[in-house]
């Protein structure tokens, strides 16, 4: 698998604009976007710190899985993701090393990427996320 930097950490909120004025105004970053993606039932706002984005990630809806880690865990940090080359090939790759998938099959994430998530059972109790931007 051919990663190419850490595109991105998650992390769980229960609200954005409470959490992106820690973001902005004590850390002195900036918000560049908003986003909800709603099959995945997250509202998403992104901060860049050099090559690596911070996505903060609310629920929309109680029954979304970020919503259940919140209520399990409470909030903090979600999932870190990988860019890669090819997530059609890393996903292959993954599953004949025996890694379990959350995704079989590439979707669409925040900011058109695609991605897949690896179930944590696989990744030493870190939930991964592999994303493409196909326009790079």
């Amino acid at each position: 698998m051919n990663i190419k930097y850490i595109e991105h950490i998650g992390i769980a909120v229960k609200s954005i604009e409470v959490a992106k004025k820690y973001y902005e105004d004590v850390l002195g970053l900036y918000c560049y976007a908003i986003e909800e993606v709603k099959d995945q039932k997250v509202k998403t706002a992104f901060f860049k710190i050099g090559d690596t984005k911070i996505e903060l990630l609310e629920p929309t809806d109680p029954e979304s899985p970020v919503a259940k880690f919140i209520e399990k865990r409470g909030e903090g940090i979600h999932h870190i993701a990988f860019a890669v080359k090819d997530i059609e090939s890393s996903i292959k790759e993954l599953q004949a090393k025996g890694v379990q998938m959350i995704d079989q099959n590439p979707r669409m994430g925040a900011e058109g990427l695609h991605i897949a998530f690896i179930h944590p059972k696989s990744s030493l109790g870190v939930l991964t996320e592999i994303c493409e931007n196909k326009s790079e």
